[in-house]
Formats: C-alpha cells, structure tokens, sequence
C-alpha cells in the first residue's frame, strides 16, 4: 500500500512543478527591458544604448535597467594559461 501511495505523489509533484526559466539576461546587450504584467514580470536584453530603451518602454509599464551580465566572458574550453597544470 506504501508503494502506490508514494508514487501518486511522486507523480502529482511532478506535474504541478513549475517551469524553470532560462538565464534572463543576455550577456551580448549593455542594456536590458524590465515589462511589468498582470500575469508577471520579463527581462528582456536587446538594447545597444539606454534611449533605444526608454523609447521602446515609453508609454508601457516598463523600464530600462543595466545589464549585470553584460561583457562577462568564459574563457575557451580546453585553454588554459602557461603554468596552470
């Protein structure tokens, strides 16, 4: 009895879990759109400049924001710096 019981729950966890998103920031655009919803908040990264941003926020519940990621490089797979052994 122990068994089944167990695995209902297993199951039903597993379907009511709730998505994982994705890393929100793009680390390619300095400059990052914050768009506020009834059904939540999203970040979306694809500006060059801050005025391309307010312009794009202007009239909407939004605003621009710095990216925190933006530059942040990972060094190439399979290098690494003489002496580093």
């Amino acid at each position: 009895m122990r068994i089944p019981a167990l695995t209902v729950v297993t199951v039903a966890a597993l379907l009511t879990a709730a998505p994982v998103r994705a890393q929100t920031y793009d680390p390619a655009y300095p400059i990052c759109i914050q768009t506020y919803s009834h059904n939540g908040s999203a970040i979306i990264c694809r500006f060059t400049s801050m005025a391309q941003c307010a312009a794009t926020a202007s009239g909407r519940a939004a605003q621009c924001i710095t990216n925190p990621y933006y530059g942040v490089t990972q060094a190439p797979a399979g290098r690494r710096p003489r002496g580093a052994y």
